[in-house]
Order: structure tokens, then sequence, then C-alpha cells
């Protein structure tokens, strides 16, 4: 395949994933906002509740900001939940997951229903199952997530995903690259300080929701964005599940598409 571009902004596909680049960081969350917002308001005009997943992650940053001004949405008939949790962290703990998106959007707009993973439970098991089946009673229209740097999707590092996981949400442990991902984006001081474990959606739980929104911003995700785009749909690379959904959107930047740029011009 070849791209050329003919201005900072381009959009064109790989296999059925609808790929949008942008030039900044600004200009992708502002877009992808607009987007998610606008199939949000179309869904509210033929159902009661809209089900969204949302990913935590400073990539998410513009994005939430932007979404969070949106005209035209009946927050009160969101059911929202969060797609990964770390495991033995309060609540209320600075770097929860949960809290983030409280910070974020949830207190920003009022969305009081909302489903949280609880990772300082005793019994990750269970909550597994607790979660698992909220997801099953409530469907999923939207998801919004990311892109790791070693090509997760919610939590689902290379060594524990699964295309055809027999569960919806599991207890998984981080690997190196995911652990050190969180201290390039500043979430933690230092490697010893991102726990070591993690609970969090399944591949066959994101992909079962009906529109996927994916957010990758940054020069540190050129790896990532060019393995998506360019590798075989394995899970050795988990975010190439993308191209094989059929209604997904990926919004990157400059930054972020430099590598799959330079390879595919």
């Amino acid at each position: 395949m070849t791209t050329s571009l003919t201005s900072p902004n381009h959009t064109f596909n790989i296999d059925q994933l609808r790929v949008n680049l942008f030039e900044n960081r600004q200009e992708l969350g502002l877009s992808a906002a607009q987007a998610v917002a606008s199939q949000i308001r179309e869904l509210q005009q033929n159902q009661d509740f809209v089900n969204i997943i949302f990913a935590s992650a400073p990539s998410q940053n513009e994005f939430l900001a932007t979404l969070a001004q949106e005209s035209g949405i009946d927050w009160s008939r969101i059911r929202a939940f969060h797609m990964d949790e770390y495991v033995g962290l309060p609540a209320d703990a600075p770097k929860s997951f949960g809290l983030y998106l409280k910070v974020q959007l949830f207190d920003k707009v009022g969305i009081t229903d909302v489903y949280y993973l609880d990772g300082n439970t005793a019994d990750p098991e269970q909550e597994c199952g607790r979660y698992s089946a909220l997801l099953e009673q409530y469907p999923t229209d939207i998801v919004c997530l990311g892109i790791g740097e070693n090509c997760h999707i919610a939590f689902n590092d290379p060594h524990v995903a699964d295309f055809n996981d027999p569960v919806l949400v599991k207890r998984v442990q981080l690997d190196l690259t995911s652990r050190m991902q969180q201290v390039h984006d500043e979430c933690f001081e230092s490697l010893e300080q991102v726990p070591e474990y993690a609970l969090t959606l399944t591949i066959p739980a994101l992909v079962r929701g009906k529109h996927l929104f994916c957010m990758v911003p940054a020069s540190h995700k050129a790896e990532a964005i060019y393995h998506t785009l360019v590798d075989s749909v394995t899970e050795a690379f988990p975010s190439t599940i993308l191209r094989s959904h059929g209604n997904t959107q990926l919004f990157i930047d400059q930054d972020s598409a430099k590598k799959f740029l330079e390879v595919t011009a």
C-alpha cells in the first residue's frame, strides 16, 4: 500500500480499519471527540441508554476534554464502564484508572450510571465474574480505546492476548514494556511503583462493541502504530485485531504515524 499525503490531515483504509491522520494530538482529540459525540447522538435517537467503555491513559486527555464540551448529548442516558484497573489500588488512589475517568469526564458531564472495576477486591476472580455479568447485561455500543507501546489494547499484552478468549474479564500479569509505559507516560515515577497485575477486559469483550474509536497520539507510539497497520493480524501484536472489526476508526497524529509513513511512502 502506498500512502501519499497532500495535507497534514488524511484518511485512508487498511483492511476494514478506517485510519484518520492528523497534524497533532490536539486536532486528533478534537476530531475523535466530534466523531464519538456524533455517534452517541445518533444512538440516543433510537435507544434509551448508550453503553460506553472508556480507556484511561494520557493518550485520551485531549479527546476526553473535548468530548466533555460536546453539546446535544444526554449524559443521564449513558452507562459508562472502564476497561482495566490495577490490582491492589483503592478506588480513590491517585493512580487509579477509575479515578482518572471520574476526574477527566464523568464528574464534568454528570454521568451517574458508572460501573467501576474494583482492583482492590479480595477476590479478583469474583470481581471478574461480576463485571462480566454487567457487560452481558448491558451490551456495549461504543468503545473508546488506545493502543499501548507493545500493541496492547486494554491490558491484553502480547503474552496474554487471546483473540478467542473464553472470558470477558480476567486478571493478568503486566509485561515489562507495559509497565515501563506507565513510567514514560509519567503516571508513575519509577518502575517499582507500577503494579504488576491488573484486571482487564479481554479482546473479545472489546471487539463486541458496535462502534470502536481508537485514539493514539505521540511519538512513543510510532512502533505500535507501525505494527498495527503493517503486520499480520496476530496476537503477537494485539491491536492488529482492530483491522478485522468492520466498524473501527483509528485516530493518529504525525508523531505516532511517523514510522508507518516512512516505510509506506
